[in-house]
């Protein structure tokens, strides 16, 4: 295991060069969006479970754009690897369609239809009110990231990831602030609370748009420029790279689209259980701070979907891409075991004596945001492997089906229906019920296994001549 860490230097200052920008992007957003929740919290607990059933829908939304920026990355990061940058133009042209045309409908339907759609999430009357008010402001602002993480996620197929840093730097700190003046009533400005945090959050949006828009026009004459924009490309993309986006792309979107549904549906059975009231607002606080732990995990695998994508790209040998993600792999295990290591030695001796008081949850709160943390800890080692498997290795291979078979049968055919039939059938405390569910990732660690070690996975979806 440990031999295929021995890599030349040249290796780890590519992976490095990758894996830190987005590891600081995950970081910085994970922990200014802890202060975000904190400050939703003051305002009470149907205020903070509220936001966690609001932004619900949302993170379906944004994960199936995730899945359009994951399939376009995976002709891009190997249309890289051939430095064909026109190509690149029409998968990015492609992208930006389908991303802004489906954020904006799922916008507006949740903007005119708010009770219904957040109504499937919770029965719990109090928080739900709270839910309506905060994504009726806040929909929009999905359109104008749905531009702006395009964009963002191009740029890092092309081995250039730092203006997604500084991005998400703008970006969430003018969140914070615009939060902090909107919430609780700054400049003058009358405290709106929940309203005022969906308030900031489109302002900050608003505000990474401007950023990425003005580096777009200041970059693009630049003759070093890694990715200058074609519009003729974008804008006629082409039948051919369509046919090919659709075939690579659809199973990616699907994935994203069913495994954020299928993650969603943990919040509908924890909004269902009789201890909801508790449930809901630990869970949105333990998500919080499980994604500040878990962003050297996200890091490798982003990293790894690039470079496993450039090498088959550049038409290096199956056993030379085969080698390469194998000490991928590697690092991802052993970054997941260190990060579930230092979340549960965190939690135990900052997160339970300090964290919790200030956000004022109620004694049953506490108790299941520390089960829900303790599981996260346990098995974040094999997250890391599926995650870099399916995200990096897979996709960046040209794999697109394979991942889709490993991360929706585990969760649509068992972790969801376990969840449901302990939580609402058997009325099973939280513990009981996060653990089954959190039990798929020895499922996915197998049939990945599985996977990998075939090598049938290793695809080269590029063509020579696009037209």
């Amino acid at each position: 295991m440990f031999k295929s860490l021995r890599k030349p230097r040249e290796f780890y200052k590519s992976f490095f060069a990758m894996a830190v920008p987005v590891m600081l992007q995950n970081l910085i957003g994970s922990s200014l969006g802890l202060v975000d929740t904190f400050m939703v919290g003051t305002l009470g607990q149907n205020e903070l479970g509220g936001l966690s059933i609001a932004n619900t829908p949302f993170f379906v939304a944004m994960l199936f754009v995730f899945g359009l920026q994951s399939g376009g990355a995976v002709l891009m990061s190997q249309y890289w690897g051939k430095r064909d940058i026109p190509t690149i133009n029409r998968v990015l042209g492609i992208t930006w369609m389908f991303a802004v045309g489906a954020s904006f409908i799922f916008a507006t339907i949740v903007f005119l239809f708010p009770r219904a759609v957040m109504g499937l999430i919770t029965n719990n009357e109090a928080q739900l009110e709270v839910a309506v008010r905060y994504g009726r402001i806040v929909a929009y602002s999905y359109v104008l990231n749905s531009f702006t993480s395009i964009y963002i996620g191009a740029r890092r197929s092309c081995e250039s990831p730092q203006l997604g840093t500084a991005v998400v730097i703008i970006g969430m700190g003018s969140n914070v602030v615009f939060n902090y003046i909107f919430i609780f009533g700054k400049l003058g400005f009358a405290p709106m609370g929940v309203e005022g945090a969906a308030l900031g959050t489109l302002m900050a949006r608003v505000v990474e748009l401007i950023v990425v828009v003005a580096y777009m026009a200041a970059t693009q004459r630049k003759p070093n420029q890694v990715l200058r924009l074609m519009p003729s490309r974008i804008f006629r993309p082409g039948v051919t790279i369509m046919k090919d986006f659709l075939r690579y792309a659809s199973p990616v979107m699907l994935n994203e689209t069913l495994w954020g549904l299928g993650f969603s549906m943990y919040t509908v059975i924890f909004g269902h259980m009789a201890t909801s009231g508790d449930v809901v607002p630990a869970y949105a606080v333990a998500r919080n701070i499980e994604q500040i732990a878990t962003v050297a995990m996200m890091a490798v695998a982003n990293a790894t979907a690039v470079l496993v994508g450039k090498a088959v790209g550049a038409g290096e040998s199956k056993e030379e891409v085969f080698s390469l993600s194998r000490t991928f792999i590697t690092i991802a295990m052993l970054s997941g075991l260190a990060s579930g290591l230092i979340l549960l030695i965190v939690l135990f001796t900052i997160l339970r004596p300090f964290v919790y008081p200030a956000f004022d949850l109620t004694e049953g709160a506490q108790r299941a945001c520390t089960i829900i943390l303790t599981l996260q800890g346990i098995f974040c080692l094999f997250r890391s492997f599926s995650s870099t498997l399916v995200v990096g290795v897979l996709r960046g291979g040209g794999d697109v089906t394979f991942g889709l078979v490993i991360d929706i049968s585990a969760m649509w055919f068992y972790a969801i229906p376990a969840g449901a039939i302990a939580g609402l059938v058997f009325g099973l405390d939280i513990l009981w019920v996060y653990m089954l569910i959190m039990s798929e990732e020895l499922i996915k660690f197998i049939l990945g296994m599985i996977r990998f070690r075939s090598g049938k996975w290793i695809k080269n979806v590029t063509r020579d001549i696009v037209a």
